[in-house]
């Protein structure tokens, strides 16, 4: 904290400690009060654009006045005086003009640990030791007891542990930890190495006795980690379950280590073993006690050598020094030297003298070009093969070339004179004395009596031009130009092969001449003369340019003359200032004048070119600096480049003004234009700020200025209070980017900041919009520019531009208001003498027909008259229906149970439909040698899914993967959310992260917006779905379910009152066109006693049948009623029973679908009824109470009917099939029907239609059966569509969800409430609701046959089209369900509407309430799943993507420093079937 100075300037409010006053203390003065004890003081201060409030904590004296903290309250304007605290005392009330704010006292959640915690100087905040937190003390659970609460620094826990290091070999090693203000841990403590291991700790007085890891549980150290690894040892408190300690613990591995030297030098407890080449830390291991190293001295190494040269091609051996050279043992093979000589390496055998000398044997040696001169090679000795002898040193080769690189004699005598070179002149070129011929006047050697080199040659003369006075400074280059100053001292300077010589002046009879040189002696041989001319030039000045400046110089001067370029060196001087020289040529000469030390005055400008003084009278004047008086407008925008005008003194004599502003410790530079000498036009410098980093805040450039030449007073204006603000911020036309226009229409650029907010208003912005390559005419307002649109047709961009930024909001597109064109008249004329004859044609034929229409109206009429009447009877019958069975159906409810499926069936249905017993409900089955190791695995395997970086890498790489198809993302998903079952938070958090990451995907790829969550085409989708089916289950039971399994019963029992085809599944009543009987089944409704088969004498139950039922139906109707209130899955089975018919005479018999006496025309076989069995002849069916007729059961063995029912459809229960079908007998080709024949096979006859209506008179049925369920289906749809219903409150995870969706949409500037709305419909009720109502047996324990879910579907529509905003036209040739609920949709989707509306108008969960949710649902249903057996088959996808996952992981750089990669390689290694 930073301390404060009090000044009267401050003012605020006055709290004692504890914060408890009653009331407030305002306008007091701090340096009148503050010599009361006060504990904490909040001020205020004034400030540009921010008004922080100040926390201060006054202990004592004013010299204790201690600032500890700064907090942003209010957006905009000064904070008034008066402040207030709630009643509570926990909250401060701050007023600003037009704001109000709750600022808590204090904030000691903020601190992660003890020493930030009292380190910050709060007050109020002390340190919570057991629940490690930052708290205030009596939130701190038992904090009077010692040592449990920490309120000054040196009461934060220490630790030490003893030892801190040990080697990975090492197992269970006995840890001692010294601990410091620990309280008293009766509760018992854990030991915990990160994820590694966590054992009991066990307590002794200030210490705690810990175990280090297992074997199995050390970390793997590999060498390129180094020879360590790092790990936190944590102590965990029983009591809270918190760590609340920690001090760093290593494992280091000395077998990482591959030389002695880095071995014994590791800060470890390493020790070498020279025979068998290893690092170990335990020395016993070694196999002689001599060969043990511990010290760097005693380890075999090379000692430093000269320079090791080895000519090319040329064989010798390698002599090296050493020390401590091991003696190979028996079995071990001898020294050898290794040269890595440009990638290839080169063994050679070495011997060994003694421990402190060996020699590489005779060898020659190369490398490839010539290039090259000298190669130093990198040399390694080694013994046994691979054990390397340490070269500290770093000792190398230096292989050599004689004749590279040295194509003349004089390179060749340059060369080192180690090498030995020389130049052979029978050969001509430069190499070693045995490889020249014996004579001896063929070879030149530095040292020999003969060591010059012959025919010396000029290449080049710089410059070849140079005033006559002389002094110019000539370089000659060639070859052979000897070797010492000596041998040319009489006539130049040398420099190597490059002489440097000063030219002496030219006498009036010289202009040019021929540079010659001797060598040595001026013999033939040691001459040489250039092929270039050297030119004498007389030099002279003409003008001046500018002729004055500022006085502090950096003037940029040009000076005409002729002959400028000569010499080789220029001065000019102003006076007796330097003009700094830049550049010359022929013409001029540059310069950049430095400041006068003589005020303002003119002055002479002298020329010099060596050692020649240009004479010409030029004067150059200095006169005053320049001065800024003033500059407006004084703001830009962060883009800069807005126009800024500045008046002041002498500005035209700068020629290159610029304009700077530094910013967070950068310069930006704009240019100007110097209008006249009061005035120039400057462009605003760019601030470069990030457009993600900009804020709606202002900014100030710490510097502003101007760089004119080198005026330094004005590179920094401290009178000007330069702003800038906002750069404009415009919206696109809309999400596809193309707006349409008519002619005329204006264009809208939509935005915020187009007004600069400065004091006084009158800022402008200049704005240019294009519309393709034309300006408009702009009119600016603060959130939005108005562009009148040229005369343009078509297609166009607009692109907005100002200062330094511009911006395209889209395209837009005028269609055009022409009149037609020639051709389009031409065309419309010739299709209207087209039409006039067709209509010609048509009349003639229509006068024929008509006389045939009128002979068929009148035999259509006598039909209709005989339909009319038969249509008038079924409409009749519907509505006396439509009366009736409501109440009948409301009645029969009544009083039955619900039978819900318990939590884990309820989720294993929706999570993997169709699978009953899947693994997830096993125990993991894992051959027994495998089963430590696999357990092992799934454990870290489940670490890494519980860590949130590796879980999204996972997920988004395999669905990045084209064989990982949909039903791979849904099986994922569902194993991932069972996996996660016991941590629903975690599992939340990553589900966000996963729809956040599909929304912006979505809208990336121009998606509409509406499509996003409409399929499951993703794994977060999946997810979305189980995460409800978790979290609503108890709203099903408690509230939904109700509703639901009414209407399931309803349609049930209304279907079952009319007949059913068990064949085609088709009824009377059905609220689907395609289940619908569509003609006249003539029944009556029996009532039939029946007995229950577990209990014979159990009275009698009265079952309603039909007697067109086949004889399976009757039977399912039959345990429908004797059974229930009782589970689906508790119940006999229809194909496990016989049904048996006991007649009043005493006869009996056995009813079977198929027998002896079933029907059989033409190749059609008829299911048996009832009324087959004539057993509807009865006169006493009449009168049912008193039915002499019983039913009752005989349990038979299944096989029985099985073997009869294989002809249908393959399946026991073919009857109660979902889809229905005709399969011929497999041997005579006879097909089944029951009611009505299929059709599509053509067996029609034409006479049969003479006893049908036509088929769509029946559609009337659709009314009848609809009105009866209406009641059900709106109490269902209500119950779904309320916020609090049944005394049940809105489940957290809707209204959670809900705010997320528009918290999104809040991020992606998406307004459109119908996006919204069709979020949240695809969210929940598509995704999870319609599942439901379209599958109440994932809900119930129910079997639903057929028509029922053809029902059920029709329903489910209905709730989906009344989820959906867009508006369904209707016709005739609309599909019968949408015109089934047409007039209901519009009520149905107000309730939607209202009830998205009252969510949102709820009260926002926080995060903290939504976690305690979760964690309450994650403890109730903690152990519903086996996790290992989850583990294992979400692992099956790394087996089958590991490369592709590691490779992911790999390029993730959180990923990388978590080493998840590293992690799940442990994983792989673990579960392989080899490992």
């Amino acid at each position: 904290p930073d301390s404060v100075t009090t000044d009267s300037m401050y003012w605020g409010t006055l709290s004692r400690l504890g914060l408890g006053v009653g009331n407030t203390i305002k306008n007091i003065r701090l340096k009148d009060k503050m010599k009361t004890h006060y504990k904490k003081v909040e001020i205020y201060k004034y400030t540009h654009t921010k008004y922080p409030l100040i926390h201060i904590r006054v202990d004592g004296s004013i010299g204790g006045a201690l600032q500890y903290e700064i907090v942003q309250v209010v957006d905009a304007g000064p904070i008034l005086r008066d402040m207030a605290f709630s009643v509570d005392h926990e909250q401060l009330y701050i007023m600003s003009e037009k704001q109000l704010t709750q600022v808590p006292v204090e904030s000691c959640g903020q601190y992660e640990t003890c020493g930030k915690c009292l380190g910050s100087g709060d007050p109020h905040c002390g340190w919570c030791v057991l629940h490690n937190t930052c708290t205030r003390k009596e939130q701190c659970e038992r904090s009077s007891e010692p040592r449990r609460f920490a309120s000054d620094m040196k009461q934060c826990v220490r630790l030490t542990v003893h030892p801190n290091n040990i080697s990975v070999s090492q197992y269970n090693v006995l840890l001692v930890l010294e601990t410091y203000n620990v309280p008293e841990l009766s509760a018992g403590v854990n030991c915990t190495f990160e994820d590694l291991s966590e054992m009991d700790g066990l307590v002794v007085g200030n210490q705690i006795q810990c175990i280090s890891p297992a074997a199995k549980e050390v970390p793997r150290i590999i060498t390129e980690n180094g020879d360590h690894h790092i790990v936190q040892l944590q102590l965990k408190s029983k009591e809270t379950g918190m760590t609340f300690a920690s001090t760093s613990f290593v494992f280091y591995n000395c077998s990482v280590h591959n030389s002695c030297l880095s071995c014994v030098e590791s800060p470890y407890r390493c020790h070498w073993c020279k025979y068998r080449h290893i690092c170990t830390h335990d020395p016993r291991t070694c196999s002689f006690l001599e060969g043990r190293v511990k010290l760097p001295e005693d380890c075999p190494q090379l000692l430093q050598a000269n320079k090791i040269l080895v000519p090319v091609e040329v064989i010798k051996p390698i002599t090296l020094k050493s020390k401590n050279l091991p003696k190979p043992q028996s079995g071990q093979r001898g020294y050898e030297c290794i040269l890595n000589i440009q990638g290839n390496e080169q063994r050679v055998p070495a011997l060994r003298f003694n421990s402190s000398s060996v020699q590489c044997q005779n060898t020659s040696y190369s490398y490839e070009g010539m290039e090259i001169n000298s190669l130093p090679v990198e040399l390694t000795v080694v013994w046994n093969g691979n054990f390397n002898i340490d070269n500290p040193a770093q000792n190398k080769v230096h292989l050599y070339k004689c004749g590279a690189m040295r194509d003349s004699c004089g390179l060749c005598l340059k060369a080192d004179p180690d090498f030995e070179c020389g130049w052979c002149e029978g050969q001509n070129q430069c190499t070693l004395r045995h490889h020249c011929p014996i004579q001896d006047n063929q070879w030149l050697e530095l040292s020999g009596t003969k060591g010059k080199c012959t025919n010396p040659r000029i290449t080049d003369i710089i410059p070849v031009t140079g005033p006559r006075e002389g002094g110019t400074k000539v370089t000659i280059r060639g070859e052979n130009l000897g070797l010492e100053f000596r041998d040319i001292a009489s006539h130049v300077k040398v420099a190597g092969v490059e002489i440097v010589c000063e030219m002496g002046e030219a006498k009036p009879s010289q202009h040019a001449g021929f540079v010659e040189i001797c060598v040595a002696e001026c013999k033939p041989e040691f001459m040489a003369r250039s092929s270039q001319l050297y030119y004498f030039m007389t030099l002279s000045l003409y003008d001046l340019k500018p002729k004055r400046g500022p006085v502090s110089g950096g003037t940029q001067v040009t000076i005409a003359g002729n002959n400028l370029s000569a010499g080789s060196n220029v001065s000019v001087t102003f006076g007796r200032q330097p003009c700094l020289f830049h550049r010359r040529s022929a013409k001029y000469i540059v310069c950049n004048t430095s400041a006068s030390d003589e005020g303002f005055e003119k002055v002479k400008v002298s020329v010099r070119v060596d050692k020649a003084k240009i004479h010409q009278e030029l004067q150059f004047e200095y006169v005053e600096d320049p001065t800024i008086l003033r500059i407006e407008p004084e703001w830009s925008i962060i883009s800069g480049n807005t126009p800024i005008s500045v008046w002041g003194t002498h500005l035209d004599l700068i020629q290159n003004p610029q304009i700077r502003a530094k910013h967070s410790g950068k310069d930006h530079i704009n240019v100007c234009e110097v209008q006249n000498a009061t005035e120039m036009t400057c462009q605003a410098p760019a601030l470069a700020i990030e457009p993600n980093l900009q804020s709606d805040l202002t900014e100030r450039p710490e510097e502003f200025g101007f760089i004119l030449d080198n005026v330094q007073a004005l590179l920094i204006l401290n009178k000007t209070n330069f702003t800038y603000y906002p750069n404009p911020v415009f919206e696109v036309f809309n999400p596809s980017g193309m707006l349409e226009l008519k002619p005329g229409t204006p264009i809208i650029l939509k935005g915020k900041n187009l007004i600069p907010p400065v004091t006084g208003g009158n800022a402008k912005l200049n704005y240019t919009v294009l519309v393709g390559e034309k300006p408009c005419a702009v009119t600016v307002s603060d959130v939005q520019l108005l562009c009148e649109s040229p005369n343009l047709i078509g297609r166009h961009k607009v692109m907005a531009r100002v200062g330094g930024m511009e911006f395209s909001p889209g395209m837009f597109y005028i269609s055009p208001d022409s009149p037609l064109s020639l051709p389009a008249i031409i065309s419309i004329a010739v299709a209207g003498g087209l039409l006039i004859i067709f209509i010609v044609a048509v009349l003639i034929a229509y006068k024929r027909k008509s006389r045939e229409s009128d002979l068929t109206l009148k035999r259509l009429q006598m039909q209709m008259d005989n339909l009319e009447s038969r249509v008038a009877l079924e409409c009749k019958e519907a509505f006396a229906e439509l009366q009736t069975d409501i109440h009948e159906l409301t009645s029969d409810l009544d009083g039955a149970g619900i039978p819900f499926l318990d939590y884990r069936m309820y989720t294993m249905r929706v999570l993997f439909p169709g699978i009953e017993d899947h693994p997830v409900l096993r125990d993991l089955e894992v051959p027994g040698y495998r089963q430590e190791r696999v357990e092992k695995g799934l454990k870290l395997f489940a670490q890494l899914i519980n860590n949130k970086v590796y879980l999204l890498s996972f997920i988004r790489t395999l669905e990045s993967q084209r064989s990982f198809s949909m039903r791979d993302r849904g099986n994922v998903a569902s194993l991932i959310m069972t996996v996660l079952q016991s941590k629903l938070e975690y599992a939340t958090d990553v589900l966000k992260k996963l729809l956040a990451d599909l929304i912006d995907k979505n809208l990336e790829s121009k998606n509409h917006p509406k499509l996003l969550l409409r399929r499951t085409e993703s794994v977060a989708e999946k997810m979305l779905t189980n995460w409800f089916t978790f979290l609503l289950y108890k709203f099903l039971k408690e509230c939904a379910g109700e509703p639901l399994f009414s209407l399931f019963c309803a349609i049930k029992q209304q279907m079952e009152k009319g007949p059913i085809d068990a064949i085609t599944g088709e009824a009377r009543y059905s609220l689907s066109e395609d289940k619908l009987i569509r003609q006249q089944i003539d029944y009556k409704t029996l009532v039939l006693s029946c007995v229950n088969p577990d209990n014979v004498n159990s009275p009698e139950i009265p079952v309603k049948i039909l007697n067109c039922d086949t004889i399976m139906q009757v039977k399912e109707k039959i345990l429908d009623a004797i059974f229930k209130n009782v589970p689906c899955s508790q119940r006999p089975k229809a194909v496990d029973m016989d049904l048996e018919w006991r007649q009043a005479s005493g006869a009996r018999m056995i009813l079977q679908d198929e027998d002896i006496t079933t029907k059989i025309e033409s190749d059609w076989k008829r299911l048996n009824t009832l009324v087959h069995y004539q057993v509807s002849s009865s006169p006493s069916l009449i009168l049912p109470l008193v039915s002499p007729m019983k039913m009752s059961w005989v349990k038979t063995a299944a096989f029985i009917f099985s073997e009869n029912m294989i002809r249908y459809t393959g399946s026991p229960d073919s009857l109660r099939s979902r889809t229905p079908m005709i399969t011929p007998d497999l041997e005579s080709g006879v097909k089944m029907w029951h009611l009505v024949k299929n059709h599509e096979h053509g067996d029609q006859k034409e006479g049969d239609r003479g006893s049908k209506m036509v088929s769509e008179i029946y559609l009337t049925r659709l009314l009848a059966t609809k009105g009866t369920l209406q009641k059900f289906v709106d109490d269902l749809f209500e119950t779904i569509f309320s916020t609090a219903h049944r005394g049940s409150a809105l489940p957290l995870a809707i209204k959670y969800m809900f705010d997320f969706l528009d918290e999104q949409a809040d991020k992606h500037n998406i307004h459109d409430p119908h996006v919204r709305h069709t979020w949240k419909s695809n969210c929940l009720p598509l995704r999870f609701w319609v599942n439901m109502i379209k599958n109440p047996q994932f809900v119930f324990d129910i079997h639903k046959n057929s028509i029922t879910d053809a029902c059920l579907s029709v329903v489910a529509q209905t709730f989906m089209d009344s989820c959906s905003t867009s508006e369904h036209r209707l016709g005739k040739d609309s599909p019968s369900n949408k015109l089934l609920y047409a007039k209901d949709i519009p009520s149905y989707k107000n309730w939607v509407e209202r009830y998205y509306s009252d969510i949102g108008k709820m009260p926002a969960i926080s995060d903290q309430d939504m976690n305690a949710y979760l964690a309450e649902q994650s403890r109730m249903h903690m152990n519903e799943f086996n996790t290992m057996s989850s583990l294992s088959e979400i692992y099956s996808y790394v087996g089958k993507y590991s490369e592709e996952i590691l490779g992911a992981l790999d390029q993730d750089d959180q990923a990388g420093k978590q080493k998840l990669a590293y992690k799940l390689e442990q994983v792989i290694t673990l579960m392989s079937i080899d490992s």
